[in-house]
């Protein structure tokens, strides 16, 4: 099989190449599956330069999700050869086949294309984790999110339109504003620049904002705090922007609003039970048609450079896929 594999650790992408590989052997409680699409992941890019928490020792297959069909499973699975499934692990996905654990697959919901399903799982379950069950969400509540074309931010702009939320979406760059307007019809799109907080306020007839969504962190961080209305929450979600920002306890403390971490994956580690009713939801939002992810394009694994590229220089409103 062809595969993306990650021979060395490098800022430019030097140290990854498509080789020939062996289809990988299953084990007892893992299915084979046959990838039929990749969902790029920001967390890819930054294990090809070892700068994720999560660092694996190359050589190693890129990629976390993907969807697909099982061609082998334990006789004793939920599972069955020839199921559409999505899911995948920490690396894997950017091949023609993965031996995943059969506890990291759900079925594709009804509906949902290959390239869709990759695409579903790991933004929208974050941003369910992140609003709804951080955030306890409710209608009528302002949201303000960051990073408006990225892939769990676009998730977020349509979870909470879908949970009746009014969302201002919010991009560092203004050529993508009338595209992410386009995508989910936020309630407003605004530049993040300077000092955003004056545009939020008059949006939102001086309430500001129930919850923030921040994504970037750095300057976007450090304005939000001013966007938070009192008993918010600012959900922080990560830091492509590069800089982690710091906070002065006295600022939640008068404003008496929460700063909330949102580690989606390990929280559903440690809530088994809550990440399984979270991944239920959001399957079954998306057979309903009431969430559909966002997707900028789709290409050929032979083209992953491309892929990689157009997500380290912010060129996506969306994900890319990648199909081997």
């Amino acid at each position: 099989m062809r595969a993306l594999q990650v021979t060395s650790l490098s800022s430019d992408l030097s140290g990854c190449e498509l080789v020939d590989l062996p289809v990988p052997k299953r084990r007892p409680g893992e299915a084979l599956v046959r990838i039929h699409a990749t969902s790029l992941n920001f967390p890819d890019l930054l294990m090809t330069r070892g700068e994720y928490q999560f660092k694996p020792e190359p050589p190693f297959i890129s990629g976390m999700e993907l969807s697909g069909e099982v061609i082998a499973v334990d006789t004793d699975s939920s599972l069955a050869v020839g199921d559409r499934v999505m899911g995948g692990s920490k690396t894997g996905a950017m091949a023609g086949y993965a031996a995943v654990p059969e506890r990291n697959l759900r079925l594709v919901p009804e509906g949902l294309d290959y390239p869709k399903a990759a695409a579903l799982g790991a933004a929208y379950t974050t941003a369910y984790t992140a609003l709804v069950e951080q955030g306890a969400l409710e209608a009528g509540q302002w949201v303000l999110v960051h990073g408006a074309s990225g892939g769990v931010s676009l998730a977020a702009i349509d979870l909470a339109k879908s949970l009746g939320a009014k969302v201002i979406a919010a991009t560092g760059s203004p050529e993508k504003m009338e595209r992410i307007g386009a995508l989910y019809a936020p309630d407003a799109v605004i530049e993040s620049v300077g000092r955003f907080r004056e545009q939020v306020a008059e949006i939102t007839d001086g309430k500001l904002c129930d919850l923030v969504l921040d994504t970037v962190g750095g300057d976007i961080f450090d304005e939000s705090t001013r966007c938070v209305a009192f008993a918010g929450k600012l959900l922080v979600v990560g830091f492509v922007g590069g800089r982690i920002a710091d906070i002065a306890t006295n600022i939640p403390l008068i404003k008496g609003f929460s700063v909330v971490g949102v580690r989606a994956g390990e929280y559903a580690r440690r809530f088994p039970d809550r990440g399984k009713s979270i991944a239920d939801e959001v399957s079954r939002m998306a057979s309903a048609g009431q969430i559909t992810p966002a997707i900028d394009r789709a290409l050929p694994l032979s083209e992953w450079r491309q892929a990689f590229e157009a997500m380290a220089n912010r060129e996506l409103v969306g994900k890319v896929i990648l199909i081997p």
